[in-house]
């Protein structure tokens, strides 16, 4: 879980404490390989393909599928960040923060994005990435590559690529970074 939903996640603050390391480093450069593999064979090469990290848990893990690829492919694939705050439906409900950077390196029109997060959940950030994405030109497809989906899905969105699945309940939280992903709860900090 990224740093900024934790500062916003009701109630309004929180701090992260793992009980469970579910993949470590290892799984985790293995998982993000098989998923550049599958990247490749899907769209057959790298040809109008441009991958875009969502902030901030996605781009971590999209600078490490874009190496991925290029080491794999010998071609460099353009990498993008999106923030999507802007476009979420709770807006009101939590707040809006917008501190991340959305570059968006190429052109989207007529190409194949691969949007790129660290958890799949509700579907909501997803749905926001996708009216986002659209705001930049019509890509001819979007892809949805995650490091695990949790289950729990709000809307009916389904991942291209997965790391993992992790069925979790709803009131824990999944931390995903380069060196694991680690299953844990938020408690709270702030009176």
């Amino acid at each position: 879980m990224a740093e900024r939903e934790r500062r916003i996640t009701p109630p309004y603050g929180g701090a992260f404490v793992a009980r469970s390391r579910v993949m470590d480093a290892d799984d985790v450069r293995r998982a993000v390989t098989r998923i550049a593999h599958e990247v490749v064979e899907r769209n057959a090469g790298l040809d109008d393909v441009v991958v875009i990290g969502l902030q901030t848990g996605g781009v971590p893990l999209a600078q490490a599928l874009a190496a991925e690829l290029t080491r794999i492919e010998g071609a460099t694939v353009p990498l993008g960040t999106l923030d999507v705050a802007f476009y979420r439906d709770d807006i009101g409900l939590r707040p809006v923060m917008p501190e991340a950077v959305t570059d968006i390196p190429s052109e989207v029109s007529g190409r194949t994005v691969v949007l790129v997060d660290d958890v799949l959940f509700t579907g909501r950030t997803i749905r926001a990435a996708l009216n986002a994405v659209c705001d930049y030109g019509r890509p001819r497809a979007v892809q949805l590559a995650v490091m695990v989906d949790r289950g729990h899905r709000e809307l009916p969105i389904r991942p291209d690529f997965v790391g993992k699945n992790l069925p979790t309940r709803r009131d824990e939280a999944v931390d995903v970074h380069l060196d694991g992903v680690d299953l844990g709860d938020l408690v709270r900090t702030r009176p």
